[in-house]
Parts: structure tokens; C-alpha cells; sequence
């Protein structure tokens, strides 16, 4: 079943070694999943729920572009389908307004 949960807050790990970037997903005080940046070449692991916490997979080249999202966007949600070939699962916004012009 779908859930969908609002992203009120989030923080960023970019570390040293062999560990890939990532944005952890906050709701409230709670931390309800996250990014994780895979090198372009390597193959993307499929999305998950690990312990209630959704991990999403991306390419390093989407961080940049998820992170505007998260520091320009109101509201995000974080949507989680399940895993597997047929789920789609996202950091998504809320409608907008046509023109708003951001």
C-alpha cells in the first residue's frame, strides 16, 4: 500500500571513504528514510523499508537536483510504493500554482 509522509526537515551526509552521500529524511523529530547517492556507473539497488525508514536510491548526478527540491520546495513528501520493478517511489511536492514564478 502507498504511503506518503511530509518531509518537514532533512540533513546532509557527504562522507569520507567509500560511504555514498546522503540526505537523511526527517518528519518532525523523526527520521522517516533517505537518499543515498550511487556512483553514475554502478547499478541502482532497489528501494526499500528497512526498519520503518524508506531508502531511496539515486544517481550522484541527482544530488544537486534533490537537494533544490528540499531547500526550495513547500511542502515535500516522500513516497514509498514498495520495491521491486513496478513501484515508483519519490521525494515529491505539493501541487502548485500555474505561474507562480520561484
Amino acid at each position: 500500500m502507498p504511503t506518503t509522509t511530509p518531509i518537514t526537515s532533512y540533513a546532509v551526509m557527504y562522507s569520507a571513504n567509500n560511504f555514498p552521500p546522503r540526505i537523511w529524511l526527517k518528519n518532525a523529530d523523526k527520521f522517516i528514510g533517505q537518499a543515498v547517492f550511487v556512483r553514475n556507473a554502478d547499478p541502482l539497488p532497489a528501494d526499500n523499508l528497512t526498519n520503518g525508514q524508506v531508502n531511496l536510491f539515486y544517481r550522484l548526478a541527482d544530488f544537486q537536483h534533490i537537494l533544490d527540491v528540499l531547500r526550495h520546495e513547500q511542502p515535500v513528501y516522500l513516497l514509498f510504493n514498495g520495491s521491486g520493478g513496478g513501484s515508483e517511489n519519490a521525494i515529491m511536492t505539493g501541487s502548485e500554482m500555474v505561474g507562480e514564478g520561484e
